[in-house]
C-alpha cells in the first residue's frame, strides 16, 4: 500500500501541490509572531506559497496570507520571502 502524499494550496496561484514542495508561514498566536517555517514543524496556523516568485505577487495583492493567518502580516515577512524566493529561482527548486 502506497503512502498518502499530504496535498495543500498554495495561497497565490491556488494549485494543489505537494507540501514539500511549498514554503510554509506560520503564525503562532502564543508568541504573536509570523515568520518562516523551512522545517514544517512550528506550532501554529500555517500558510503555504510555491517556491515561485511568481506566486508571491498575487497573494501580496490579495492579502492571502493574512486571510489564511487571520493576522496581519508585515513587510518585513513580505520581503523576507521575496528573497528566499529569489535564492531558489537562482540555485533551483530542489536544491
Amino acid at each position: 500500500m502506497q503512502k498518502k502524499i499530504p496535498l495543500r494550496k498554495c495561497v497565490g496561484c491556488q494549485e494543489m501541490k505537494q507540501k514539500r514542495e511549498l514554503i510554509r508561514i506560520v503564525y503562532n498566536q502564543a508568541e504573536s509572531t509570523v515568520a518562516l517555517d523551512p522545517t514544517g514543524k512550528k506550532a501554529g496556523r500555517g500558510a503555504y506559497i510555491c517556491r515561485k516568485a511568481e506566486c508571491l505577487t498575487p497573494a501580496r495583492k490579495k492579502k492571502a496570507l493574512e486571510r489564511s493567518l487571520k493576522t496581519s502580516v508585515s513587510e518585513e515577512i513580505y520581503d523576507t520571502l521575496a528573497r528566499e524566493l529569489s535564492l531558489v529561482d537562482e540555485v533551483g527548486p530542489d536544491e
